[in-house]
């Protein structure tokens, strides 16, 4: 455009070809640079790609606008808009094509000259090209050409006009344009709209209005300021935008009244805004003097689009080069492609990338989308990484029960693996906690409660009075320590911590012993040093250190046992104190913070988190009294609820529903208050109560759903009505009896009712007798027959009804993923 910046145009259906509009019309071909060198006279357009110039047309001075014709033959035809508002057609190269020839050099001229400002053709009818000029007080600012109208070489004599330096043609002009609108009005900006050949919206001076040309007299039209660079989103093509200084409107024309989105206001004014031509709802804006492009995505915009609801956009921008950017244009078939070009006419091939979204699925497998584009991330068939992962252990032990088995606690440990020792020692320290429980439960029959696993805090707490502290001497020392008295409930815990086994013998030494043969040697020092035995803590460093796998520091270790005082102010006491944190091993740390801690104070040893939990409780039961040891209840803390349902949500995630529900069930038997409300119910039609809730008030024998035939028996009572109102319940679709009587006792059941009658040596309410219905059809009947009836046929079993119920409920077709049992 003479004297002001640069326009780019792609080519319609040629998906290698632009063109740039300046002073001149020059035409570029686009070339792969991934395997071949730069040629000589190309331009570099990005590390991959490269423009060569193919033609300059120079023949139509004083361009304010360009458009590229958009049918596929003449592939190369451009309509140009002047400043004196003439509309000519010009080919870049050589069409050799006769029947378009005649096209080229044609011109459109309007009654009275100005500038045009504006150029459309037609998606439609091909050969309809819409001009938009400033205003005349006397002539239409909107003007519909058919480029194939005859010539009129009676209405205005024959003119030459110059096509290039020295050379001069006749031409003939056309001046009768097809339709004409807006009087006394300017046009700035116009697009056809295609869901109709014969609608057109134009941004007029001071309004959006959109012409019929089937009744020209009318249109409608919305005052605005934004009238400039109208464009309809080619995806949706109710909505539309355009733009006044550094605002853009987003209008939906099936309510015009008013734009249903105004986008964040740029600090300098807007030269152009596009849609993306390949991606639905991203729209690209471009303010002056910037080298910075906005790209607003509205794809999550609802539609259609309400008044009260403002659609969500997502803004980001980029940034194509350094220089500022005079235009640019989206590529039509290549995704999120664009080319942009600066005042000085330098291009650059540049591309939007979208962003990637991850997502975990809820059994490990990684998947993430870019753009069209859906990619999953599949392990190697020899990465054992994936087996380590602990959601996969997590899985896998959740599918073989893991963890409710509540009859043999101990099995528990074999349904994870049987790998890890830890885990084999604490179910089996919970066997013997349920154990416990059950004897305490026989021994006070009269007292029975719930069975829950006590734990050493219950244990340790159900003897009768307080356990005193007595002096015992030390082994190898000439001194003595307050040590609990070891009552009957304190030796079980010691047992159940592993230290002494079952029975009255309190002697820890064969569990030393055990430890030492596997090599252990920082442990039993460790647990011989608690029970005041100080020179076997020290053999047993001795022995470490001389073994093939021992450490030779343990000399070292033992040797500053040895140096032990009672001394509170000695040196000794003084550098253990000290330097005990500098060791390794925690075993070793905790020895020398009990030597040099205060007598009742232990919490060097207590809170020392690598050190085993039995160890410690088992160190707490040695040293500390009563009042000491009064940890809260762990089932209340907040950590734990929170980490139960977590767990409870991970299974309903991996589908494993009916481990979920086997779950809770167990919980609620331990746990009473866990016990989950209730959060569907049947309600009667009539007087909108909860039947089973209804039920539980009539003082009559059989209260719950058992009265309504649930439990499938014929010798319960049967309730065939409410029983808050009195008012009788549905009939079911297929036996046509009051729903609450138990389907074995429905008269005329047919086989394959007594293939899906789950009553037979069941304790719980059985499936086959429960209230079902369609949400969408409000028909139903007993659980059995409908499940019956679905097997065979896709619509409802109602006459006249053509719902097909089992196909509406999204959740039908998902099974639970507990297929493969352990």
């Amino acid at each position: 455009m003479s004297g002001t910046k640069p326009d780019i145009l792609w080519a319609p259906h040629q998906v290698d070809r632009f063109v740039v509009c300046d002073s001149e019309l020059s035409l570029y071909h686009v070339e792969s640079t991934v395997n071949s060198e730069l040629k000589a006279g190309s331009l570099r357009l990005s590390e991959d790609s490269a423009a060569t110039l193919l033609s300059i047309n120079s023949d139509t001075p004083y361009m304010k606008c360009v458009a590229w014709y958009l049918n596929y033959d003449p592939e190369c035809l451009l309509a140009v808009g002047q400043a004196n508002g003439r509309v000519v057609l010009t080919s870049l190269g050589q069409d050799h094509n006769s029947k378009f020839k005649d096209l080229i050099g044609k011109e459109f001229v309007p009654k009275h000259a100005r500038q045009c400002n504006t150029l459309a053709w037609n998606p439609l009818d091909s050969n309809w090209l819409a001009a938009g000029l400033d205003k005349h007080r006397a002539d239409f600012s909107v003007l519909i050409w058919d480029i194939c109208s005859k010539y009129t070489p009676d209405i205005v004599p024959m003119e030459k006009v110059r096509l290039s330096a020295g050379e001069t043609e006749t031409t003939l002009l056309v001046t009768k344009p097809l339709y004409e609108l807006g009087q006394n009005d300017a046009c700035l900006s116009l697009c056809w709209l295609p869901r109709d050949q014969k609608l057109l919206l134009a941004g007029m001076h001071r309004n959006l209005a959109i012409f019929d040309l089937r009744n020209t007299s009318q249109k409608m039209f919305v005052n605005t300021k934004a009238v400039q660079g109208v464009t309809v989103d080619p995806y949706f093509h109710d909505r539309v935008a355009s733009f006044y200084e550094g605002q853009v409107a987003i209008w939906d024309l099936r309510k015009f009244e008013k734009p249903v989105l105004t986008l964040t206001e740029q600090p300098k004014p807007l030269t152009k805004v596009a849609w993306c031509p390949t991606r639905t709802g991203l729209l690209a804006t471009l303010t002056r003097d910037s080298n910075i492009i906005r790209l607003y995505d509205m794809q999550h915009t609802p539609t259609p689009i309400g008044d009260e609801t403002e659609p969500t956009i997502i803004e980001r921008s980029v940034q194509p080069c350094d220089n500022y950017i005079a235009s640019f244009a989206w590529h039509p078939t290549s995704q999120n492609r664009m080319i942009v070009v600066t005042p000085n006419r330098t291009m650059s091939d540049f591309t939007v990338f979208e962003r990637i979204s991850l997502a975990w699925s809820p059994i490990t497998s990684l998947m993430w989308a870019c753009g069209r584009h859906l990619y999953e991330c599949a392990e190697e068939e020899n990465d054992n990484s994936l087996e380590k992962d602990i959601a996969t252990k997590m899985r896998l032990r959740a599918l073989s029960r893991y963890g409710l088995d509540t009859e043999q606690v101990w099995r528990n440990h074999i349904l994870a693996g049987n790998e890890d020792p830890q885990l084999k020692s604490l179910w089996y320290t919970l066997h013997f906690m349920k154990q416990y429980t059950e004897d305490m439960d026989q021994k006070s029959p009269g007292n029975k409660g719930s069975l829950v696993y006590a734990g050493i805090k219950s244990i340790v707490k159900s003897s009768l009075g307080m356990v005193e502290s007595s002096r015992h001497n030390w082994s190898g020392l000439d001194k003595q320590s307050d040590i609990q008295n070891l009552n009957e409930e304190r030796i079980l815990a010691l047992q159940l911590c592993g230290w002494i086994k079952k029975g009255t013998d309190v002697d820890v030494g064969p569990f030393l012993n055990s430890l030492v043969q596997e090599g252990e040697w920082e442990r039993a020092a460790a647990v011989a040093l608690f029970n005041l035995d100080i020179r076997r803590a020290i053999q047993i460093l001795n022995e470490g250190a001389s073994s093939e796998k021992g450490d030779l520091n343990l000399n070292v270790v033992a040797m500053a046992l040895s140096g032990y005082t009672d001394e509170k102010n000695s040196l000794w006491r003084e550098m253990c104190s000290t330097l005990r944190l500098q060791l390794n091993n925690p075993y070793l740390c905790v020895m020398f913070a009990f030597l040099t801690s205060e007598t009742g104070s232990y919490d060097g040893v207590l809170y020392e988190n690598k050190v085993a939990v039995r160890d410690r409780v088992a160190f707490a039961c040695k040293f500390l009294s009563d009042s000491q040891g009064s940890p809260l209840d762990v089932l209340k803390d907040e950590r734990v609820q929170y980490w139960i349902e977590n767990y409870r949500n991970l299974l309903d995630a991996w589908r494993f529903w009916h481990k979920r529900a086997e779950f809770d069930i167990h919980r609620s038997k331990l746990d009473p208050s866990s016990k989950p409300l209730a959060q569907v119910f049947v309600s009667c039609n009539f007087c909108g109560k909860s039947i089973s809730y209804s039920c539980s008030t009539v003082p009559h024998q059989g209260r719950g759903f058992s009265q309504y035939g649930v439990s499938g028996s014929p010798t319960k009572s049967k309730v065939t009505s409410c029983p808050g109102c009195r008012k009788p319940l549905p009939r079911c679709a297929l036996c046509l009896i009051n729903m609450g009587t138990p389907v074995s006792s429905c008269p005329g059941g047919s086989k394959s009712d007594e293939k899906v009658d789950l009553s037979k040596d069941k304790k719980l309410a059985q499936f086959n007798n429960w209230f079902t219905w369609c949400h969408n059809c409000r028909h139903g009947g007993h659980a059995g027959h409908m499940l019956s009836w679905f097997r065979d046929h896709a619509e409802c079993p109602v006459s006249a009804c053509t719902c097909k119920c089992m196909q509406l409920d999204t959740t039908g077709n998902l099974v639970p993923a507990e297929t493969v049992q352990p």
